[in-house]
């Protein structure tokens, strides 16, 4: 809770400095204006002095004015309006007071002879504040819209980062209860030795799962090395019923993926092409660089197998295929939102074929 309240004082701090040279150079700018009128109106050249002072007596008021707004900033929008109407009244008269004292001085035909003329300066004094009033407060709220943009933006993006790591741990306790079940079935068919060997490749498969940051993206070469340390842990365990091709073009290798994006997809080929077939099942990963008539580029990814073909409602009994590719389709869908495509369909004459297709960044 604290966090939420704790001011942030990199915000204030620009525009602390942003304010001052603002005011300088408005203030500046109606000296000049209100001088070179002068001038125009044939007032003498020792007029600048007046016009000078009257330039300083308008930065410190607003200076001070702009304190008093700084305290009405917190409050509700009505109380802080009501506030500011009646500092805006008051800096005004004290303005137009400032003003025809200085001007009265320097200017001797400049005699008021009616209630009128002061009403004139009140105006014109109103005036010139309200507008300098306008451009604060329009600037203030402006500031604040960007800063409110900013943090729900960065808001948003550590809630796609916490759903980015949720989705990719999800899948290490799934991977882990297949293998480490595969490994005790080597043990009771008294295949020791290939099982220790699987130990040591699930071992290395894992070091480079929990060295992989989630959040990031990896090249799809580096992509294609995991899935030889995952492959190489089932090629164990099946022998000569997994075959795999890997038919990816040297344009495409530098393209990047998120990290370890195809191995549930992988998995689920094993589980479903591979283990239930008595002659296992071809593996095939085939990616290529497309650039469309727009001149975008993307990566095109297609991942088959032969076994005997995709049914939702087989795969899915005990949640396991559901799993991989549910989370794999959320992944590319916070990743990319509407700039990606993932499709599962059958190969002629059996089979299963998931498409995946993405914006080509090189890496």
């Amino acid at each position: 809770m604290n966090a939420v309240v704790t001011s942030n004082p990199v915000p204030a701090a620009r525009s602390e400095l942003s304010f001052w040279p603002l005011q300088i150079a408005g203030w500046l700018g109606y000296f000049a204006l209100n001088f070179t009128a002068a001038m125009g109106d044939g007032k003498p050249l020792h007029y600048v002095i007046a016009s000078a002072a009257v330039a300083v007596c308008g930065f410190l008021v607003t200076s001070v004015l702009r304190l008093g707004y700084r305290r009405l900033w917190p409050l509700s929008v009505p109380r802080m309006a009501a506030g500011a109407a009646a500092m805006l009244v008051l800096a005004t008269l004290v303005q137009m007071k400032l003003y025809v004292a200085i001007v009265f001085r320097w200017c001797d035909d400049c005699e008021l002879h009616s209630v009128f003329g002061y009403l004139w300066y009140f105006a014109s004094m109103f005036y010139l504040l309200l507008s300098w009033s306008g451009l604060y407060f329009g600037i203030k709220f402006a500031r604040q819209s960007q800063q409110q943009k900013e943090a729900a933006l960065r808001a948003q993006n550590i809630a796609h980062a916490a759903q980015l790591k949720m989705l990719r741990y999800q899948l290490n306790p799934h991977f882990l209860f297949n293998t480490l079940n595969a490994i005790s079935t080597l043990v009771l068919d008294d295949r020791r030795d290939t099982a220790y060997r699987m130990v040591g490749s699930l071992s290395a498969f894992l070091r480079h799962s929990l060295d992989a940051d989630p959040e990031q993206r990896v090249t799809l070469a580096q992509e294609v090395e995991a899935l030889e340390l995952y492959l190489g842990i089932e090629q164990l365990r099946f022998g000569e019923r997994l075959k795999v091709v890997m038919d990816v073009e040297p344009a495409a290798r530098e393209a990047l993926v998120p990290s370890l994006i195809l191995q549930p997809l992988i998995e689920n080929a094993i589980k479903y092409a591979v283990s239930r077939r008595e002659e296992g099942a071809c593996i095939e990963l085939v990616a290529r660089r497309e650039d469309d008539p727009a001149g975008a580029a993307w990566l095109d990814l297609h991942l088959r197998d032969d076994g005997p073909g995709y049914v939702e409602a087989e795969a899915a009994p005990n949640g396991h295929a559901r799993v991989g590719l549910a989370n794999t389709r959320e992944r590319l869908r916070v990743l990319y939102g509407e700039r990606q495509t993932f499709e599962i369909g059958e190969r002629r004459p059996h089979g299963v074929d998931v498409h995946i297709r993405l914006p080509f960044e090189a890496a």
